[in-house]
């Protein structure tokens, strides 16, 4: 039986993404092998995923009633960032559900023209009390519709 080799992961260009938002390298992101560690990065899909929903006043996280909670986030790494670096993250949806979203992001040295890291995670939203998943809310969806 042949087996089929599932595609290596390729570094990609700006022009996949259709936001971008910067994001600032701290001295503690920086591991014992002189780079940011792997960590660090979903912590950068997390911030400008959100950050860019507060900013388009579509995502109240004091007093929203619906909420995004992941099920799923992975990430490929292609080149090393490390402190003192700027980190450009571009952001696309690529997949708009009912009730959930998959996010890609893409983690750019600044002024580097591929991606020195990309990924994805899945948000299902659901009501802040019940914690079942609800359709997405109208405004939230007309944002991620623009970043389709």
């Amino acid at each position: 039986m042949t087996q089929i080799k599932p595609e290596k992961p390729q570094p990609e260009p700006r022009t996949a993404y259709k936001v971008f938002r910067t994001l600032g390298t701290r001295w503690m992101d920086n591991d014992a092998y002189g780079h940011v560690n792997n960590v660090v990065y979903y912590s950068w899909f997390d911030t400008a995923v959100n950050a860019y929903l507060i900013e388009q006043g579509v995502l109240d996280i004091h007093h929203g009633e619906t909420i995004g909670l992941v099920i799923e986030t992975q990430c490929n790494y292609f080149s090393p960032l490390a402190f003192p670096q700027t980190v450009e993250a571009g952001i696309r949806v690529a997949r708009l559900g009912s009730s959930s979203v998959r996010y890609e992001i893409g983690l750019f040295a600044q002024d580097e023209p591929l991606t020195a890291a990309k990924g994805h995670f899945i948000h299902v939203y659901v009501d802040k009390q019940t914690r079942r998943p609800v359709p997405l809310p109208l405004n939230l969806k007309t944002v991620l519709e623009t970043l389709v």
